[in-house]
């Protein structure tokens, strides 16, 4: 097989020019698609959209230094001012006993997701949260969904955070904190996944499995999104492109999903229309995110339940052909792996990490991507993939996972 990174550089200068509407978006990839001879369908949905506030501030008495506060998708608008109170994680346990009726706290990351450090501390009377990283830089969080019961929250980083906690010296000294968040917009909007599908080319010799791959063709406001997930999805492309020949035993499914950054909504909403035939038939997903960048750290392959499966051993087994070493397994989340493991299929995702400085911001361009880097995890993922679905291989069949929830790898940004 001979993946191109040329062509895949190519796809992402078209994802670059596309419409920011996502239904544009979902055209211009099924018509790619299309223009290989596959079978592709759009799966429309609908789902509570948001827009990111214009103003997001933050002002705390007797704190000279920069805060640079930053919003969190699916926050709250609001003009709320209280002492802060520095109440460690944010956990059930450790709010327990504190009364935060009219206060800002000020919580830590890490534990437990965003969503609930907040409503744990609005429960409390809280009217506002700061989270502060728990490791150096910014947090581009989301809380997950539309809730209610929020009340403002900003993040800052670990070193500002940190600088107000010692302040407090145990919650004993008062300082007042005011946020300010002005512009957010929720509401129904609609976004489609793009499904591409090739059957066996020996029927009678074809296996009952289906084995997918696929990516996210949304990015977030402001950002171009070259890396995140221009190159995905360009990936998806290409080697569909390149399987579009070649014999194969078993139903191959490339996919691009919507709505990703929002909480992985088009990825869970094509796992709950699967019947549980296709459950069942289902060997696996390989999921393709920010494959591409030039300054980001080293490929990992992430497994939502931490648990190697048959995508990661397949994966595994290609990278140390190619690379003398397999790509290190790791447990992470935050992106459409998730919704596959959560309905009991076997799936990976591939990414590198650490993650570039601009991540999320509308430095992620077409010029900070890496050949290299496309040309590296193409051959890894492709080759796996094939190895799963060519005639010669009679096995081995879909094992049905264990369903589940996990609810944090679908909000908490550890990783993107």
């Amino acid at each position: 097989m001979l993946f191109q990174a040329v062509v895949l550089l190519n796809f992402l200068k078209k994802c670059r020019l596309l419409s920011k509407f996502l239904l544009n978006k979902s055209i211009s990839v099924k018509e790619q698609f299309e223009s290989y001879g596959y079978k592709t369908k759009l799966q429309e949905f609908e789902f509570y959209g948001y827009t990111a506030p214009k103003t997001v501030e933050l002002s705390i008495s007797g704190h000279a230094g920069e805060l640079e506060p930053k919003s969190f998708t699916y926050g709250l608008n609001g003009n709320v001012t209280g002492d802060l109170f520095y109440v460690g994680l944010g956990t059930s346990e450790e709010v327990a006993n504190v009364n935060l009726t009219g206060k800002i706290a000020l919580v830590e990351r890490g534990s437990i997701s965003f969503s609930e450090k907040v409503l744990n501390a609005a429960g409390k009377g809280a009217e506002g949260v700061i989270i502060f990283n728990n490791a150096p830089g910014v947090i581009n969080g989301t809380l997950g969904g539309q809730n209610d019961k929020y009340v403002p929250v900003v993040s800052v980083t670990q070193e500002v955070g940190t600088a107000l906690k010692n302040s407090l010296n145990n919650n004993t000294v008062t300082r007042s904190a005011n946020i300010n968040i002005e512009g957010a917009e929720g509401g129904i909007r609609t976004s489609h996944n793009v499904i591409a599908t090739k059957n066996p080319t020996n029927k009678n010799k074809a296996t009952n499995d289906i084995v997918a791959l696929g990516a996210h063709h949304d990015s977030v406001e402001y950002a171009p999104g070259a890396n995140d997930d221009a190159s995905g999805t360009a990936m998806t492309l290409e080697l569909a492109r390149v399987m579009k020949d070649l014999p194969t035993n078993t139903e191959l499914r490339f996919i691009t999903f919507g709505a990703e950054e929002l909480g992985l909504i088009g990825s869970d909403y094509y796992a709950s229309q699967l019947s549980e035939d296709e459950k069942n038939r289902f060997v696996g997903y390989f999921n393709l995110d920010m494959v591409g960048s030039r300054d980001a750290g080293d490929l990992v392959i992430n497994v939502a339940d931490g648990n190697p499966n048959i995508v990661s051993d397949t994966a595994q087994a290609s990278s140390a052909r190619l690379n003398g070493e397999p790509t290190p397994l790791e447990k992470g989340g935050s992106s459409d792996h998730v919704s596959f493991t959560e309905a009991g299929i076997a799936s990976a995702s591939f990414i590198h990490r650490p993650l570039e400085p601009w991540y999320h911001t509308p430095e992620d361009t077409i010029d900070k991507i890496s050949k290299e880097k496309l040309q590296d995890v193409a051959e890894i993922v492709g080759t796996a993939m094939y190895d799963l679905v060519r005639p010669e291989n009679q096995g081995p069949k879909a094992e049905k996972g264990k369903k589940q929830k996990l609810p944090n790898l679908h909000t908490e940004q550890q990783i993107k």
